[in-house]
């Protein structure tokens, strides 16, 4: 009697489709995207920065209104058009925006979820350039959105006025966009100190000086000196993105781009830097 032996073939599995954990730039991004708005503070302080943009320059379009015509008025401010007037409020909107692009970067160093992040993304400089590149983008439209409508709102008040304007005067888009891009250009730099120094404390300081101080201490250098340094300082070059005419003694429009460009630039240089060389 014979025996039939029969071999079992192998079983051949196919093997399970492993998903795709890639870092790639646009994750990163996502990333950051859902971040930024999952914090309390970004609201609060994004909502702080529309608000000091459109109330103050209400708050000068109804102070120029009430003035007009009396002596009381001061001659610099009897030469305010109703774009000067809406974007008064943006000297202190840069700083809300200023100090929430700090918080966007040093904070997590604060908290020590850097690391985490870094971890996550072993590249590192993704992270900065996903930081800067999400609250630059935020940044821009809360500051054309806040300039729109403070000139909106604040050219309806001084209507009839020798301030007047309208969305059609020569210059006057070109201002409002400038005022937008500049905000939005402070955000960025805002998160490239919290990158460099790590903390948010000096991060600010540093933005404020920088944006407020530094200025004002140029006033007591020699005038032939000021001529040649204030109008390149951060804040006065990019007065000078926004502002409707110029002189001699500040930069063009296209100028005052070129070199708050270049500011910003300098600032993401160190900010990726130390990112680089240093350990989180």
């Amino acid at each position: 009697m014979s025996t039939l032996t029969s071999r079992a073939e192998p079983s051949r599995t196919t093997p399970s489709a492993r998903p795709d954990h890639r870092v790639t730039g646009r994750r990163v991004l996502s990333s950051e995207w859902a971040k930024f708005w999952s914090l309390r503070s970004t609201w609060i302080t994004l909502g702080l920065g529309l608000l000091f943009l459109v109330v103050f320059g209400l708050i000068a379009a109804s102070r120029y209104k009430f003035m007009n015509g009396t002596p009381r008025m001061d001659r610099n401010f009897a030469r305010a058009t109703a774009v000067s007037l809406s974007l008064f409020g943006a000297n202190f909107a840069q700083l809300a925006l200023g100090v929430l692009g700090v918080l966007v970067m040093a904070g997590e160093y604060s908290t020590g979820m850097i690391r985490s992040t870094l971890a996550a993304v072993p590249r590192r400089l993704p992270v900065l350039w996903s930081k800067a590149a999400v609250f630059g983008l935020v940044a821009l439209v809360v500051g054309t959105l806040g300039a729109f409508t403070a000139f909106l709102a604040g050219s309806g008040i001084v209507a009839g006025t020798p301030a007047a304007m309208g969305l059609t005067d020569p210059g006057v888009v070109r201002s409002l966009l400038g005022a937008g891009l500049y905000l939005g250009l402070v955000g960025v730099i805002g998160t490239a100190l919290g990158a460099l120094l790590r903390s948010v404390a000096a991060g600010i300081s540093l933005l404020v000086a920088t944006l407020m101080l530094i200025p004002g201490l140029a006033s007591l250098l020699p005038s032939s000196w000021q001529d040649d340094i204030s109008p390149y300082l951060p804040s006065n070059a990019g007065q000078a993105m926004y502002a409707l005419t110029h002189d001699s003694t500040t930069l063009s429009p296209p100028a005052g781009l070129l070199v708050f460009l270049g500011w910003t630039a300098l600032a993401l240089a160190g900010a990726a830097y130390r990112l680089m060389r240093s350990d989180a």
